[in-house]
């Protein structure tokens, strides 16, 4: 059998450094349709995927059809260095649509495959990298994995674009104005997400905007800044003392400001002051807090005793400052009204937060349910967005009938390609939206003041404690706000591949995937137990449920992601035995 490139070299180099230049891009990117832990890089999968199906030059028995096109390819003195070149063109990200490198890959690797490359099977898929980057190949590509969450996000980037490849938008205003152009591969699509995420925007503002108030003069508010409260544990004092990680607002440079804390009797108040203070730090460090109004130092681990009783009740807020949209910039003001009362919203899916999780450490402060991550207001706009998806839906349908798409009487989930499907598909997209707005809109999302920008909760894999956070305006045009997350949606949409089908399902990965013959494995299996991938899933999936059961009634069949079966190695599944979990792990990779 033919040795193939990948069993003989590689520039790894090239392949590594694209790989780690890939994590600063961020316009048109697929990682910004939404988030997953340990997601590859679309680069190292593109190279590995290539160079797994042609061949070694150095082959003797080497097609002379291969041979002949790496003479044809400019610049290198041997041909594998012909090809090595060849890679390092084919993975830069600026080359990721370039039809005349990727027309050339696919004629190499057919060459090398008697011009029938097998289908690419990811049984671990996560993130979507692997099958993506087949499909971009030209392969097709079988994906799998038992989180509905990463089955929901690789369906988005590789199964439903073909599925409405080449097809005009069925929105309105595209239709008034009886565009002629030609709308390539998912372009049509990305449009219509773009036209209904601005009208949920639209329509939200209708039914919220009051929950977000301008500034004094009418600015655009940004973040709202807070500090969370807890009572000193000194006896003489008892005030909400505020826990504040940093006093920095902005350290841009120029636009430098600070927070200044002013205490009246049990009170107290943050003034904005320019320029850099002496000492930014806050109230609450590593080990421990201060209190503002005694002076009274306290270990963490004394507050968390007092807090884990039940962090909803003994755990308050304080507000710090309000960033709003300037005429040259970000600009900082002081709390300057009092924001309208919120009902905690009836009917959310309020469900447990795992009592362990990799690197977590918010549910040791008595945070039992992913609702208490969230605000009230933040609650109350997020079930709006997720009702609005249902809306939006309804909406595409009408209009997908209105232009005249056939009718196939099928959604997305039974393989439909007429108007339920594509409002489907519409409706996937926005649920992946208000997705990435729980992800930046809850109260573990900190301020970043080099950036001036609101950082969403996974920093890293878990969900750790934080004290001072920011409550984007989820109406303004900003990180964390549905404009954002649109436009964050909609461009990876309009370049997605869509020149090979792909089919994607949730299953075991010891299950067969519905494909004949020869195939390709590629994948990259589960990290032992540096990730919780179920539960961290948990917090996208009770959002997902609620705005897309409708549409996927047997992928969001159960209440929460599946846990029992998920190949990591967990140690608190096993009632702390890490030898048992550890078996686990092994013979279930091993089938």
């Amino acid at each position: 059998m033919r040795k193939k490139l990948i069993e003989v070299a590689l520039p790894l180099d090239v392949i590594n450094a694209e790989a780690a230049r890939e994590k600063s891009i961020r316009h048109g990117h697929p990682s910004t349709l939404h988030l997953w832990w340990a997601r590859r890089p679309l680069a190292a999968c593109r190279a590995v995927l290539f160079a797994s199906l042609v061949d070694d030059p150095d082959e003797p028995e080497a097609p002379e059809e291969y041979l002949q096109a790496l003479d044809e390819l400019k610049d290198g003195d041997s041909r594998k260095d012909k090809l090595f070149r060849f890679i390092g063109e084919l993975v830069k990200w600026e080359n990721s649509n370039d039809e005349k490198i990727l027309g050339t890959a696919r004629k190499l690797i057919h060459a090398c495959t008697d011009g029938n490359p097998p289908p690419v099977i990811d049984p671990f898929c996560g993130g979507g990298s692997i099958p993506l980057e087949a499909q971009r190949l030209g392969l097709e590509a079988y994906a799998s994995d038992l989180n509905p969450v990463a089955v929901l996000i690789t369906k988005a980037l590789v199964e439903i674009p073909p599925k409405f490849a080449d097809m005009p938008p069925v929105n309105p205003e595209a239709q008034r104005k009886r565009d002629m152009s030609t709308w390539r591969g998912a372009q049509g699509l990305a449009e219509d997400v773009r036209y209904y995420g601005q009208w949920m925007r639209d329509e939200a503002e209708k039914r919220i905007g009051h929950l977000y108030p301008k500034g004094p003069n009418g600015e655009t508010v940004i973040a709202w800044l807070w500090a969370r409260t807890v009572r000193c544990p000194n006896p003489a004092c008892g005030a909400q003392m505020p826990l504040v990680r940093s006093f920095a607002l902005s350290t841009k440079k120029g636009s430098e400001r600070h927070l200044e804390p002013e205490v009246q009797g049990d009170q107290v108040r943050f003034r904005v002051r320019k320029g850099r203070s002496g000492q930014d730090r806050g109230t609450v460090a590593r080990r421990g807090a201060t209190c503002l109004f005694c002076g009274t130092e306290s270990p963490l681990s004394e507050l968390r005793e007092w807090v884990c009783v039940d962090a909803r009740d003994r755990l308050g807020a304080v507000p710090l400052a309000v960033v709003v949209e300037g005429h040259r910039g970000r600009e900082y003001l002081e709390p300057f009204s009092e924001l309208p009362e919120v009902p905690r919203p009836d009917h959310i899916d309020d469900v447990p937060l795992p009592e362990k999780l990799t690197g977590g450490a918010v549910m040791a402060w008595g945070f039992r349910t992913f609702g208490e991550l969230f605000t009230d207001r933040q609650l109350v706009a997020l079930t709006t967005f997720s009702d609005l998806v249902g809306e939006a839906r309804e909406k595409v349908l009408q209009d997908a009938i209105a232009m005249g798409m056939a009718d196939d009487g099928a959604g997305i989930e039974d393989g439909g390609t007429g108007p339920q499907a594509y409002a489907d598909a519409v409706a996937t997209y926005l649920g992946l939206m208000v997705d990435r707005l729980a992800m930046t809109g809850n109260s573990l999302v900190r301020w970043n003041p080099v950036g001036q920008k609101a950082q969403h909760c996974f920093g890293r894999q878990a969900l750790p404690m934080l004290w001072d956070f920011a409550e984007p305006n989820f109406l303004a045009s900003a990180t964390g706000s549905l404009k954002a997350a649109v436009k964050l949606a909609a461009d990876p949409i309009a370049v997605l591949p869509t020149n090979a089908v792909a089919d994607v399902h949730q299953l075991d990965a010891a299950a067969v995937l519905p494909c004949k013959g020869p195939v390709a494995v590629s994948t990259d299996p589960p990290y032992y137990d540096n990730i919780g991938y179920a539960d961290l899933s948990d917090f996208f999936y009770v959002w997902l449920r609620r705005s897309l059961r409708h549409v996927y009634p047997t992928l969001f069949s159960t209440m929460l992601v599946p846990k029992a079966p998920e190949l990591v190695a967990t140690p608190h599944r096993f009632e702390g035995g890490r030898d048992e979990a550890r078996d686990f792990f092994e013979d279930g990779l091993r089938q």
